[in-house]
């Protein structure tokens, strides 16, 4: 039997996290460029910051129909931190603007950073993000829908996801923690997706020096239990061929409901070695979950070009383009920029894999890097998870029970979708 693990010394604990206290409605905030914004009704709550709808005028009311939305949180608190730098080098307005028009996209999911700074009040600082405005995330309607997609839209959100993978990898980011509840709306397009939550994003290649191939036992099983890449389960840094190989399984669960080694979610070397056998017999696995007359060859096709990728190879985004394009002829559709969840009759049969209501998850740790920053860096807590949240809108939770329940305006009029669903945004470390 291991020894057990020493209680840590008196006064050596991890500092105790503070909560975010809630702002009035027109609270002005200046953000580093001296840009004001304006605070409106709080519309949800992460596990240490409060999210508030904003407009970017300190003289005008902000309505229910807000562009921005604000997050904040104590000063001396990690998520956001670590969110900001990824946002700050990689989703500046510009930047996505250029490669949005000089890979002629008609978007790029990926949201826009439009602001950050520090704020005073009551003695106390403050940190807040302004950030695009969001509704409903992919989990909510993946469970709607009978926890199923039809074959189009996921063939067309895969499409979509390697836009935004390309992006964020020729700008030295990894995203490792892909997943439906990290896939948030349009706000005013139902037919646009985001990737959202970057408190994860891993800097692979600071300044094009790529990072070393490393197991680390510490590490091993990082990440969502059942999404996270073989690396990962290693104890590997996140990578980018990690990052395609969370978003095939991503794909064959939205296509089949379930994915092979979900009946034991709780036994992370389990997961780990299934998904190696997968690996070693992608057409077996999708057999698995698939009839023979419903397995999706360009699932097939798609992971044969990830597998033989190397920890620092770039991935052929195009070459997987093309599979899932080709994919979409198959069943007689096309890419036509509509996103519909709802599951027809006649579609991809039910997986035939026992599910379990149990999941484990173990959250990924992302060095910081060592960057020049004019804040204190901030060592955050490590990230826990517990079963998919409800979210609300961008990723952030309504608060449990409150003797006064917050109304969030963030609900979508779209008839395509609901009332967004609140999420605590766990812990996580720089």
């Amino acid at each position: 039997m291991p020894p057990k693990s020493k209680a840590p010394a008196k006064g050596k604990g991890p500092a105790k996290r503070k909560l975010a206290e809630q702002f009035p409605p027109g609270e002005i905030l200046t953000d580093t460029g001296k840009k004001q914004w304006k605070l409106g009704a709080p519309i949800g709550q992460g596990g240490f910051g409060v999210l508030y709808l904003a407009n970017e005028s300190a003289s005008k009311t902000v309505g229910n129909d807000a562009p921005y939305v604000i997050k904040v949180e104590p000063s001396d608190n990690g998520p956001l931190f670590s969110e900001l730098k990824f946002y700050m080098r990689a989703a500046k307005p510009d930047l996505i603007q250029s490669w949005t028009k000089s890979h002629k996209l008609k978007y790029l999911g990926v949201p826009k950073y439009w602001g950050s700074g520090l704020h005073e009040k009551g003695g106390k600082r403050y940190r807040f993000m302004v950030m695009d405005r969001f509704g409903s995330d992919l989990q909510k309607m993946f469970e709607e829908n009978g926890k199923r997609f039809p074959r189009k839209t996921v063939l067309q959100l895969g499409l979509r996801l390697l836009d935004i993978l390309e992006y964020i990898h020729e700008h030295e980011y990894v995203h490792a923690d892909i997943k439906a509840s990290n896939l948030l709306l349009s706000h005013k397009n139902p037919n646009q997706v985001y990737l959202v939550d970057y408190g994860l994003a891993y800097r692979y290649s600071p300044e094009g020096v790529m990072k070393d191939y490393k197991e680390d036992p510490k590490r091993c099983h990082d990440g969502t239990i059942e999404f996270t890449s073989i690396d990962a389960h290693k104890g590997v840094s996140p990578s980018r061929r990690g990052d395609l190989e969370i978003l095939w399984y991503c794909m064959v669960q939205w296509l089949c409901g379930c994915l092979p080694w979900e009946d034991k979610l709780q036994d992370p070397n389990y997961v780990r070695d299934s998904k190696i056998k997968c690996r070693e017999n992608i057409s077996d696995c999708l057999s698995k979950c698939f009839s023979s007359n419903d397995k999706p060859e360009e699932l097939v096709k798609f992971m044969e070009e990830v597998k033989p990728l190397s920890y620092d190879d770039k991935p052929p985004y195009q070459k997987l383009r093309t599979i899932l394009q080709a994919g979409l002829k198959s069943i007689g559709a096309a890419d036509d920029d509509k996103l519909d969840f709802s599951q027809p009759l006649n579609g991809a049969a039910a997986s035939p894999v026992k599910k379990t209501t149990k999941r484990k998850k173990v959250e990924q740790r992302v060095n910081s890097d060592e960057e020049e920053e004019e804040e204190e860096d901030v060592v955050p807590a490590k990230k826990k998870t517990s079963s998919p949240a409800k979210k609300g809108v961008n990723g952030l939770k309504k608060k449990a029970a409150p003797k006064k329940k917050l109304v969030d305006t963030s609900t979508q009029t779209s008839p395509h979708t609901a009332p967004a669903r609140g999420r605590g945004r766990p812990k996580k470390t720089a």
